[in-house]
C-alpha cells in the first residue's frame, strides 16, 4: 500500500512509477547531497585530478619532508627543514588524480516490476541519475551502461554538461526499450530460455564493462542481480582488483516478504509462470526463502570486496539515502 505521503510526492513530481520520464531524471539534482562518492581506496587512475592518491608524487599537497636523495628535484629542496636540521631535505608532495565513474544500470526484463511504489526499474534510473549529478556537482567524468534485452546503450565518461544529458537520454529510451519489448508467451521453455538469455545478457554486460571502465574507476552496478552467473561473478571480481565497485540491489518490498496472509489465496507470477500461495506456511516458507536469497546474494558480493547498498522501491530514493 502506498501512504499518503509517498502518494503526494509521486503526484507532485509527475511521477507514473511504470513510464521513465526525463522530467523526473532533472528532479535529482535537489538530492545530490544525500549520496557520498568519496573514494574508499586507493585512487588508481593515472591521469590528474581532484582526489588525493596515497602515492607520492608530484602533487599540489605537501605530504612530508624527507632526506634529499640523487636524482630528487633541487626545485623542490625545502631550505627551512635544511638549514634548522643541517642535512639537505626535499619536499614530497602528494598526487591529485582524476577518478571517473561510470554506471551500469540493468534494465533486463526482471526490473520491469513492481508492487507498490514504484517499479525496480524506475528506482534503478532514478539512482543512476542521482549519481550522475552527483558526478557533475563533484566535477568527474561521468558515463555508463544501459543494459536492455535488445541492446546495450553505452556513454563515454565525460565532464561535460552535454554527457550527462546524454545519459540522462539513454536511461529513458532503456526505458523505453523494457517497456516495449517484455511480451512473450508463457510456457515453462520459454521460461527457461528467458532465463539463460537476461544470464548471458548481463555476463556481455560485465565483460564490456571489464574492458571500458579504467583503472581506479568508481563503479557503481545498479540491478536486482537475478540474473548473476558464476561467469558474470567472475567479471566483476576482476573488475574490483583495479576499481571500487558497488553492488547497488534494488528490489521490490514483495520479494522480500508476501502480504500479511488473511485466508485469501496469493497469486505469484514471474509473467510467465504463476504459483498460488493458500496458507500461512506457505506464505512464511516463502519469506524465508526469500530472505536466505537476499543474504546469499549480499554474501556472495561482499566476500569480492564489493561494496553491497540494498534499495527498495516500495520507498522513495531519497528517503533511504
Amino acid at each position: 500500500m502506498i501512504n499518503q505521503q509517498h502518494l503526494a510526492w509521486i503526484k507532485e513530481n509527475n511521477i507514473s512509477g511504470v513510464q521513465c520520464s526525463l522530467d523526473e531524471l532533472l528532479l535529482y539534482q535537489r538530492y545530490i547531497h544525500l549520496l557520498n562518492t568519496k573514494p574508499n581506496s586507493r585512487v588508481k587512475h593515472h591521469l590528474s585530478g581532484q582526489y588525493l592518491a596515497k602515492t607520492k608524487g608530484r602533487g599540489m599537497e605537501f605530504d612530508e619532508a624527507r632526506h634529499y636523495q640523487p636524482g630528487d628535484d633541487v626545485r623542490t629542496i625545502d631550505w627551512r627543514v635544511t638549514a634548522r636540521t643541517g642535512k639537505t631535505h626535499t619536499k614530497i608532495f602528494r598526487e591529485e588524480k582524476d577518478r571517473p565513474i561510470f554506471i551500469l544500470c540493468d534494465l533486463l526484463p526482471s526490473m520491469y516490476f513492481g508492487s507498490s511504489l514504484l517499479f525496480k526499474s524506475i528506482q534503478a534510473c532514478h539512482l543512476a541519475s542521482l549519481i550522475a549529478w552527483k558526478a557533475k556537482k563533484n566535477g568527474d567524468k561521468v558515463g555508463g551502461l544501459v543494459l536492455t534485452n535488445d541492446t546495450m546503450l553505452e556513454s563515454k565518461p565525460r565532464a561535460r554538461q552535454q554527457a550527462l544529458l546524454h545519459w540522462l537520454n539513454q536511461l529513458q529510451l532503456g526505458h523505453q526499450t523494457l517497456q516495449g519489448g517484455y511480451q512473450q508467451e508463457a510456457s515453462a521453455e520459454n521460461d527457461l530460455n528467458s532465463k539463460q538469455y537476461a544470464q548471458e545478457r548481463f555476463q556481455q554486460a560485465c565483460a564490456h564493462l571489464r574492458q571500458v571502465a579504467h583503472p581506479g574507476s568508481l563503479i557503481y552496478i545498479i540491478s536486482d542481480f537475478q540474473n548473476l552467473s558464476e561467469p558474470a561473478l567472475q567479471h566483476l571480481f576482476q573488475l574490483q582488483k583495479h576499481c571500487e565497485v558497488n553492488a547497488c540491489s534494488i528490489y521490490d518490498p514483495i520479494e522480500q516478504a508476501l502480504p500479511q496472509y488473511a485466508g485469501n489465496n496469493l497469486a505469484i507470477t514471474n509473467g510467465l509462470a504463476t504459483k498460488v500461495i493458500s496458507s500461512l506456511s506457505q506464505v512464511e516458507q516463502y519469506n524465508k526463502s526469500a530472505k536466505r536469497h537476499f543474504v546469499n546474494q549480499k554474501q556472495t558480493l561482499q566476500q569480492f570486496n564489493i561494496k553491497w547498498l540494498p534499495i527498495s522501491a516500495g520507498l522513495p530514493l531519497h528517503e533511504q539515502l
